[in-house]
């Protein structure tokens, strides 16, 4: 769930927790889904670590018949597939069967329905997230987790757009349910260790983001929206920033528009005091750049993450495809 949705967005590295106004902002901060003037469609796909991990996105998104409020439901799946289980792989006479052999996925699943509303003071809005995860490792393990969001954005008359997301208000938790008997196949593995099974509950600290965006219009053909994000975890991390009671990692981006048809975006941010070998520490961060085509109410985006390898984050290329669902009915 901290991956990220929507090419337009990885583009910009994330800085759009006040700009975002469409059928991704359920995911980025509810409160943009009041951006959205008809029913919307989103999808993404993602490779990671060689292709062997895939991340794929959906998202649906509508407004209200009141024009103040609006409701959305997204769902992400990352998971590994067909992984080998070799666990059967020697039968009880100590022979190797590799009919004995298996595969199995691990899968995380999050889905998230979002509502949004305009509050009674003009150019603010706000929304909340209510998320379930699903988590699933084979036959082994499976786990159920709650959590909530909340969102706000307020534009001034001056056309300046700032916004907050915190992400798991309420701390997100999740419960595993271990099967011993699957489990027992593999702690056994070597006798005498691994035989405790692992804590059956976990929990998602909460997280804020807050944002500041404008955009400018020149010539009336040319556009640039410039975005800025402080991503604040309250704990003590790697971040540029890092004080005992909050870290910060800050985040820019820009897009560049043409006729609101063709964008060209980059961004930069993740930005990590690693600590090498020799117990120095050194700056990294994450560059990203992107493309996009917006042409009769269809968004096809593109994003190439973590240019020249200088983050431990690794690059990706990502594709989304976003849907006015308008224009099969006019």
């Amino acid at each position: 769930m901290s991956i990220g949705v929507d090419a337009a967005a990885l583009g910009m590295s994330n800085a759009v927790t006040s700009s975002t106004a469409d059928v991704n902002a359920g995911y980025w901060n509810p409160a943009g889904l009041l951006g959205v003037q008809d029913k919307q469609l989103a999808l993404m796909h993602a490779s990671y670590f060689a292709n062997i991990a895939q991340y794929d996105y959906a998202a649906f998104a509508m407004p209200l018949e009141d024009r103040r409020s609006a409701i959305g439901v997204s769902i992400i799946r990352f998971g590994v597939d067909d992984i080998l289980n070799t666990t059967q792989l020697i039968d009880s006479e100590g022979n190797i069967d590799y009919n004995r052999i298996s595969l199995f996925s691990a899968a995380d699943y999050g889905i998230t329905l979002s509502y949004a509303r305009a509050a009674p003071l003009d150019g603010f809005n706000y929304g909340v997230n209510a998320k379930v995860i699903r988590r699933v490792i084979g036959k082994f393990a499976n786990s159920w987790g709650f959590g909530f969001d909340l969102g706000f954005q307020y534009q001034t008359k001056n056309e300046w757009k700032f916004g907050l997301m915190l992400r798991d208000i309420t701390t997100t938790y999740n419960v595993w349910n271990i099967n011993e008997d699957e489990y027992a196949t593999v702690s056994g593995a070597v006798a005498g260790q691994n035989q405790e099974l692992p804590e059956t509950s976990e929990i998602t600290l909460p997280k804020a983001q807050f944002g500041m965006s404008k955009k400018f219009i020149f010539h009336y053909d040319y556009s640039l929206l410039a975005a800025v994000n402080l991503n604040m975890q309250f704990a003590k991390t790697n971040d540029i920033v890092n004080l005992d009671f909050v870290s910060i990692d800050p985040a820019a981006g820009f897009e560049f528009g043409y006729l609101d048809l063709v964008f060209l975006r980059a961004g930069v941010g993740n930005f990590q005091n690693e600590k090498q070998i020799d117990n120095s520490t050194s700056l990294s961060f994450q560059p990203n750049i992107g493309l996009g085509f917006k042409y009769r109410g269809i968004s096809v985006d593109y994003a190439l993450t973590d240019i020249g390898d200088q983050s431990v984050a690794l690059y990706s290329n990502i594709f989304s495809l976003k849907v006015d669902l308008g224009i099969f009915s006019r």
